[in-house]
């Protein structure tokens, strides 16, 4: 089945302020329409892609098919549709403000169409919390969000249906293709979306797609650390730089905190500068029973001569004891302040398998992401 794309990229991006259209504003070097096209392209290198622009837009990406969207995105997606090949059997509408959404996320979309002859939409569960309100704005009820779903794009049709919901239904009834799809009484299924295929709509939206970005732009690296301690036979455990004293503690040199060490050796690595061993030997007189925090700090001060620093780091601990959750939090905040950025802390059991799963020892996993200095 031939596959065509519409990219919905006439919008005038006022409440960006910007002063030139949102679609051809460039994020970490590309213009939100050039990132849609190649996210479509990828997924289907043969597919018709449909670009729909405001009147006497130019620089536009190449082998396309250009056509000037109207006064509202209905008319845009209705310009669109006229312009396929006369071969193309399913059609995706994509919103080029939405230029995150991956090539992954297309394909989905695609093969749902040609599983089920249906609409296909992205979607992601509705987190916050809905309330309806009147006229006021006083909360007159809370709404079940439950059965509630935040649609994207790429939305996915068969092309003859989509055509004859177009011709049938009001423009200005409907917000999105999948409402006209559903108004002209055919069947929309969801498949799981994307959240970084969030809307560009306003400074701040921008603002967080160069963010994501800027990690492939900007130097950014990443490094990854495990260690492994085995319990030892006395009380009074380290971990995630916490004290637990009613727990076992781990064996080693220094106090066996495996995820203060395993976000060292994480760190370390992202800079290229070797692992916790080879910082601070495994047999110095001066760390035997040092903390995590003598570690971690040594750690961030090497990154800091190498020309670096830390932006996040994340550490999963796989063990059976102690118990995690109660304090999380306070893990956090501790290793936070060591390492001078966030750090997440997660726990995990390993189903009865392995040195951790037999009650045995603790290990830990963690990943650190590092930028450039200034």
């Amino acid at each position: 089945m031939t596959t065509a794309v519409i990219i919905v990229a006439a919008g005038s991006g006022t409440r960006l302020g910007l002063n030139r259209p949102k679609a051809f504003i460039e994020v970490a070097g590309l213009t939100l329409a050039q990132r849609s096209v190649d996210a479509a392209r990828e997924a289907d290198p043969l597919a018709q892609i449909v670009l729909v622009v405001p009147d006497g837009q130019s620089n536009l990406p190449t082998g396309v098919t250009a056509v000037t969207g109207g006064a509202t995105r209905h008319e845009s997606v209705a310009a669109g549709l006229a312009v396929l090949a006369d071969d193309v059997e399913v059609v995706l509408v994509h919103d080029a403000a939405r230029a995150l959404a991956s090539a992954n996320l297309f394909t989905r979309v695609i093969e749902r169409v040609r599983e089920t002859n249906a609409g296909v939409v992205p979607s992601l569960p509705v987190s916050d919390a809905i309330k309806r309100v009147n006229a006021e704005g006083f909360v007159t009820e809370s709404v079940d969000r439950s059965v509630l779903a935040a649609v994207q794009t790429p939305q996915g049709f068969p092309r003859a249906e989509l055509e004859a919901a177009y011709a049938s239904v009001r423009a200005d009834d409907h917000n999105d293709d999948a409402a006209v799809f559903v108004a002209a009484g055919r069947q929309v299924h969801t498949i799981p979306g994307e959240a970084v295929a969030f809307k560009i709509t306003t400074l701040p939206d921008l603002e967080r797609a160069q963010a994501l970005l800027a990690p492939v732009s900007a130097g950014y690296r990443i490094g990854s650390g495990t260690d492994v301690h085995a319990f030892g036979s006395t009380l009074g455990l380290w971990l995630a730089g916490l004290h637990w004293p009613e727990e076992l503690a781990l064996a080693g040199h220094s106090d066996g905190d495996s995820a203060s060490h395993a976000i060292v050796d994480a760190l370390l690595a992202a800079a290229n500068l070797g692992d916790i061993g080879g910082m601070v030997g495994t047999d110095d007189p001066r760390f035997e029973g040092a903390h995590g925090e003598v570690f971690i700090r040594e750690a961030v001060s090497r990154l800091r001569t190498a020309g670096f620093e830390p932006v996040n780091v994340t550490v999963q601990i796989l063990g059976n004891q102690p118990k995690l959750a109660p304090r999380r939090e306070e893990a956090q905040q501790v290793l936070s302040d060591w390492v001078g950025a966030p750090v997440s802390v997660s726990a995990t059991t390993t189903d009865g398998l392995g040195l951790m799963g037999e009650g045995k020892g603790i290990a830990a996993t963690a990943t650190a992401l590092i930028k450039p200095l200034g």
